[in-house]
């Protein structure tokens, strides 16, 4: 079950991963073509949302869950231990927290230029987070 966990949050990521980046460049080519924010823009920062909050809930489950957790403790003093239980989980939760503040100013957004924005500056900047903390030995 373990290695089913393990396989669906590593393929998922992929889909959460281009789902995120779609709604930055949809959120970029609105803002910067004065185009109306839409229904179909909304669905698709909304799909960017749900598919990172469900790659965060299958990791926290392979965080948690893990038969290599309590072994890993001891050794943070390697850079690839350390990547994959400390920085890589604290660094996507907080991307993700940025993601759905993102979210969250958006519906408040006044006009399509703030709801652009919004969308555009805090899915990027957990895009960014999110790139920065793959362990791309393992995931490639």
């Amino acid at each position: 079950m373990y290695t089913f966990v393990q396989k669906f949050h590593s393929g998922w990521a992929y889909v959460a991963l281009l789902l995120l980046l779609f709604a930055v460049v949809n959120s970029f080519l609105g803002k910067s073509s004065k185009k109306e924010y839409t229904a179909k823009d909304r669905k698709i920062a909304l799909f960017g949302l749900i598919a990172t909050h469900i790659q965060l809930v299958v990791g926290l489950i392979l965080y948690f869950f893990s038969p290599l957790g309590s072994a890993a403790i001891g050794q943070m003093a390697e850079s690839g231990v350390r990547l994959t239980w400390l920085e890589h989980p604290i660094i996507n939760i907080l991307a993700i927290v940025l993601i759905t503040i993102g979210w969250s100013k958006h519906k408040k957004g006044a006009n399509n230029d703030a709801k652009f924005n919004s969308i555009f500056i805090f899915y990027g900047l957990g895009l960014v987070l999110i790139l920065s903390r793959i362990p791309w030995k393992l995931w490639l």
